[in-house]
């Protein structure tokens, strides 16, 4: 099957379960489907052979087996993967979240810029009414102030005929379309700033919020809110990470649970997704507040620079003046888009906590805290304190290499492989999540580091660790939200990870655990000027314009040479050999005659003389 062939049938799947489902009454998304069809395919307990060729039955089975998975309304398994594609089609970086942000503003101002480029005016009422479409559409795009209020229009309008006059209408009316834009979108920054300047003088500012004040406020407010879930998020996952442990302890566990552990595991699962999750917008929103406090540094900065150019002075050249003008607008709208940005960190919070929804069915708050009564509930922080007493030996491990924080440059940046989980306790106790603590020690294998709840956990792994490795991807293809929870992308290739860019690239940071320095002396320390091709020959430049003038009748060979060999593309053909046969007319043979000769009388006898007797009986060669 072509990969087109493949496309078209993996297409179709799609488009068969999304309708299933929204038949039973299930609204799912492509995305959703898609990545629950490689989960499917992926489980090996569905026994599909991913290299061969998919028969109808097979198609059958993978679509009913798909739609039973996306309408399990019990699954704590399904809401974490819908968690992950939200997050994956919603959370961008800065960069690009601003830049679509801009997008959006640019076609929405599009309609307006188009009716004011292409205007053709023929009298004085047309000009006026042109105008006032230039104020509208400066307010729109500054954001600042409403077109229809009448106090905030006469304001724009004053500061825009400071700078623009009617009078300079004609001049604008002949310039080039994009000329016009580029103006356009020049004076709105100029007028927005002279509004700004008047504002922080006491002369003016309508419809102009205290942004900063704003946004000092919304920071707060943001920030309280997403620590308020997360703290929330780490309790419930240190309350299930509990009780699994009880429930795995061969001695005061329970034989017996009226809850599989498979779902609790799952519950567990989606938490830690959720406050994974929780932990990105977090340091997204410190971003934001570190942006804001430097862009109201520079407001301060660029108010106190813009009064001190135009402070008792009746004239200032609008070379000196307009820059500052410019510079406060972008600075302001630097402000506006940090309002953006907190807005939709806010929204996205609020939109992942419905998908907490069936594990907290699964185990009711009250009855979680019944059940662990008995038990003593540790923070993934008092796990670390407790098990950072007893670090790994490493001379225990002749081949294995260890990081430990008083000897590693770097200890705290490393990327660690399954998102920071030990992969000991996910094999060992069927799937078991649970932190590890890098202060035991961090394994270093095949250039990846992995950190582990126990020493006894990482003896352990280090023990055997390509078989831990390719055991935790065993679990991840049987628990698939495994895959985005413990970053197992490299080992599921076919599975797309959501965003890894989280505020600007995400570089991988290399332990510095030996340095090597030297040091060199110039030799010249100064920069020597000297032309190689120059000649005081006036013969040998003769020589060298002769050779060059030759250069237009030579041609260029190609040679193949045994080094050359396998490193360049060769094609040879040959023509097959032919089966050749031929045949005579007659068919005739020759043989020589072989001699006979006889003698008699050999033998003599009596008084008679012997007379010898030659005959020769030899055929003759013609007959």
């Amino acid at each position: 099957m072509s990969r087109a062939q493949a496309e078209s049938v993996i297409k179709n799947i799609i488009r068969e379960v999304a309708q299933e489902c929204a038949g039973k009454g299930q609204s799912v998304s492509e995305t959703l489907v898609a990545f629950m069809v490689k989960a499917v395919v992926l489980d090996p307990r569905n026994q599909f052979n991913v290299d061969r060729t998919l028969t109808n039955n097979d198609v059958r089975n993978l679509i009913e087996l798909c739609v039973d998975r996306l309408l399990d309304q019990e699954s704590p398994a399904l809401d974490t993967i819908k968690m992950q594609v939200y997050f994956d089609m919603n959370y961008t970086s800065r960069r690009e979240l601003l830049e679509e942000h801009q997008r959006v503003l640019r076609s929405r101002l599009a309609a307006v810029s188009r009716e004011i480029t292409e205007s053709r005016v023929k009298d004085r009422e047309e000009l006026d009414i042109l105008y006032r479409k230039i104020v509208s559409y400066m307010l729109l795009r500054s954001g600042v102030g409403s077109p229809t209020d009448i106090n905030t229009v006469r304001e724009a309008t004053a500061a825009l005929q400071s700078v623009f006059p009617q009078s300079e209408m004609g001049t604008f009316m002949s310039l080039l379309r994009k000329d016009k834009e580029q103006q356009l979108n020049e004076l709105s920054m100029i007028v927005l700033g002279i509004r700004l300047f008047n504002r922080d003088s006491g002369k003016g500012g309508e419809g102009i919020d205290d942004l900063p004040s704003v946004l000092k406020e919304a920071i707060s407010t943001t920030r309280s809110h997403i620590l308020s879930e997360l703290k929330a998020s780490a309790f419930l996952a240190s309350q299930q990470t509990t009780l699994l442990e009880w429930l795995h302890d061969p001695v005061d566990g329970p034989s017996n649970f009226f809850i599989p552990k498979p779902l609790l595991n799952q519950a567990l699962y989606n938490v830690r997704q959720h406050e994974a999750f929780l932990n990105i917008i977090l340091a997204d929103a410190g971003l934001c507040e570190m942006q804001v406090e430097a862009l109201q540094a520079n407001l301060r900065t660029q108010m106190k620079e813009l009064r001190a150019t135009v402070e008792f002075k009746t004239a200032i050249p609008t070379a000196q003046v307009f820059p500052h003008f410019t510079a406060l607008a972008k600075t302001w709208a630097g402000l506006q888009d940090e309002v953006v940005l907190l807005g939709v960190l806010g929204n996205m919070v609020a939109n992942l906590r419905p998908f907490l929804a069936t594990q907290a069915r699964l185990l009711p708050k009250e009855q979680l805290e019944v059940l662990l009564e008995d038990l003593v509930v540790k923070s993934d922080e008092q796990r670390m304190n407790e098990s950072s007493g007893s670090p790994i030996d490493p001379t225990q491990f002749e081949k294995a290499e260890w990081l430990f924080p008083k000897t590693t440059a770097n200890f705290d940046k490393l990327s660690l492989q399954f998102n920071g989980i030990c992969g000991f306790m996910l094999v060992e106790k069927d799937g078991f999540l649970l932190p590890g603590n890098p202060h035991i020690g961090i394994l270093k294998h095949r250039e990846k580091y992995y950190i582990f709840s126990s020493k006894e956990a990482a003896c352990g792994f280090a023990s055997k660790p390509d078989e831990y490795i390719a055991r935790v991807a065993e679990i991840a293809k049987k628990a698939p939200e495994l895959i985005h929870l413990l970053e197992l992308h490299q080992q599921f290739a076919s599975v797309t990870p959501y965003s890894e860019v989280q505020s600007g690239e995400r570089l991988m940071v290399k332990p510095v655990v030996k340095c090597d320095s030297c040091t060199q002396t110039d030799t010249h320390l100064v920069e020597a000027n000297i032309v190689r091709s120059y000649e005081w020959n006036e013969w040998e430049l003769r020589r060298k314009a002769i050779k060059l003038a030759n250069l237009r009748r030579k041609l260029t060979h190609s040679v193949q040479t045994d080094l050359s060999h396998m490193r360049r593309d060769n094609v040879t053909q040959t023509y097959p050999s032919k089966d050749v046969s031929c045949q005579s007319k007659t068919e005739g043979q020759s043989n020589v005659p072989k001699p006979q000769v006889y003698l008699a009388g050999l033998r003599g006898g009596g008084l008679k003389p012997t007379h010898l007797v030659k005959t020769n009986l030899t055929r003759a060669v013609d007959e």
